[in-house]
């Protein structure tokens, strides 16, 4: 209240000047604090795009862990190879990024955007077949995919990656999450059962799996934080 009577005193005498630097002071205020507020949210952002693979890696482990059955260790291994699809389409595809000097490799498809996606389509296909479809799977679904496609849009707001790379890495990964679910269903689960051969090759398969991306981990998510 004090700065509007002191606007209309300062008109009312004359004193044009000092009104306009009144003003102009507090535009300045104004946009300074736009400005940080701005920065803050954006800084945000970049922490939590930074975050989102671990995040959905731990996800992605703590169901496997829940899980502990075959078709988990299938799902390690189909998470691995998605991730090993993923680098071959963008060699072949060499699609430069938004900004080429924020990564060397190319864009397309996303990475992030693929992995996140097969992890969440495994996570609702295992609620589903724990709790069936219901009322709280159906929103957990919606949910998940809700969470996939902010922390995958997170690429494209820092600039990491073009829009139609975020999707193009989604689509794949959720279908190739499916194939790899109904692959298991129709063929893998009863020469499991039944075969000890397709019993080691799948344990020893996943834990070369995992090996290889302990190491693609340590060389390139730890190098990225740097």
């Amino acid at each position: 209240m004090e700065e509007r009577v002191f606007k209309i005193q300062a008109l009312e005498t004359g004193d044009s000047k000092e009104n306009i630097s009144v003003l102009e002071q507090e535009n300045l205020v104004d946009g300074s604090s736009s400005v940080q507020s701005y920065n803050l949210f954006y800084d945000f952002e970049s922490t939590l795009n930074r975050l989102s693979k671990w995040l959905v890696a731990a996800i992605f482990g703590a169901v496997i862990l829940w899980r502990h059955d075959p078709e988990a260790v299938w799902a390690v291994m189909g998470s691995v190879l998605n991730s090993v699809l993923s680098v071959v389409l963008k060699r072949m595809l060499n699609q430069e990024r938004p900004v080429s000097n924020r990564r060397s490799d190319p864009g397309m498809p996303s990475s992030h955007a693929q992995s996140i996606f097969f992890a969440a389509v495994f996570v609702i296909i295992s609620m589903v077949e724990w709790l069936g479809v219901n009322e709280f799977t159906l929103i957990f679904a919606a949910v998940s995919l809700a969470l996939g496609s902010y922390f995958s849009w997170l690429r494209v707001a820092q600039r990491f990656h073009t829009v139609s790379q975020v999707a193009v890495g989604a689509i794949l990964g959720a279908c190739f999450s499916l194939l790899w679910a109904w692959s298991w269903d129709v063929f893998v689960s009863d020469a499991f059962t039944s075969l000890l051969w397709v019993r080691i090759a799948i344990f020893l398969g996943s834990a070369i799996c995992c090996l290889g991306f302990l190491v693609y981990v340590v060389l390139n998510w730890f190098t990225e934080e740097r």
